[in-house]
């Protein structure tokens, strides 16, 4: 299987058709990622086509405000100034992640649209935790095999967890089994923490090494989908990112509990 996969011939700026909905979804089961070149959506289009895939989930407040539901949000470099800004934190998406591992429910999509993007810099990076769990020796897919891990929101280091979920999550449409960990996860249940931190830690860069990874070099116009269930990701923000404007949307179809 090969990890991202560019479809041609939609304008996703249309309804989707039902032929055009099974492609897609054959399409993300059999590569996780699917790349549409040159869409140019506005925010509700953007959410029309989300609508299409599953259950949108709502995004919130902001910043103290309530935002337009009906509509996909927006991701940005640019500080309160306007300029661009990296923010180098613990809860930065330049870390590896899932996006919300930390609620009961997490999202099984998530769809990302380029608005601005840097001339070099901003690339995301996604790595495969079904192929990286196949990976695994025997005895040590045996010793994670019944854990369970815990994960809270990076943002909010001093809550308690929010969520505990399977070490090794089965996808629920194919039945594969994936690694579910990252920057949310905090320990791993039932065992002492130098162990848990220490097994975290291998799980986590064995799963993220060169082989298991695509980069994704953003384009002006690319439309995104991936499978929020069996991918972990992250920014790379170089140097691009500190000098350029970087505005994607960002939608997220809701998923089933991980078992």
């Amino acid at each position: 299987m090969a990890l991202g996969f560019e479809m041609f011939g939609f304008d996703l700026s249309r309804p989707l058709p039902a032929a055009g909905k099974a492609a897609i979804d054959a399409a993300l089961l059999a590569h996780h990622i699917i790349v549409f070149p040159g869409q140019a959506l506005t925010r509700e289009q953007q959410y029309e086509f989300a609508a299409r895939l599953g259950t949108v989930e709502p995004h919130g407040v902001h910043r103290g405000e309530q935002k337009r539901q009906e509509v996909a949000h927006v991701l940005s470099n640019l500080g309160p100034d306007g300029k661009p800004v990296v923010r180098c934190s613990k809860a930065a998406n330049y870390h590896w992640h899932t996006d919300k591992p930390y609620h009961l429910v997490p999202p099984r999509l998530t769809i990302l649209h380029a608005v601005e993007v840097p001339p070099s810099g901003g690339d995301t990076e996604f790595a495969d935790m079904t192929a990286a769990y196949d990976a695994l020796p025997a005895p040590l897919k045996a010793r994670i095999a019944a854990l369970r891990v815990a994960f809270r929101p990076a943002f909010e280091p001093h809550t308690q967890t929010t969520a505990v979920h399977p070490l090794v999550r089965t996808h629920p449409d194919t039945g594969r089994k994936a690694l579910y960990l990252g920057n949310h996860a905090t320990h791993i249940e039932g065992l002492p923490a130098d162990e848990s931190e220490a097994l975290l830690r291998e799980l986590l860069t064995h799963a993220t090494g060169p082989r298991f990874v695509y980069t994704h070099c953003w384009r002006r116009g690319d439309l995104v989908v991936w499978d929020n269930r069996c991918l972990l990701h992250r920014v790379v923000p170089g140097d691009g990112m500190r000098r350029h404007r970087r505005i994607l949307y960002r939608s997220v179809i809701a998923g089933t509990v991980p078992c």
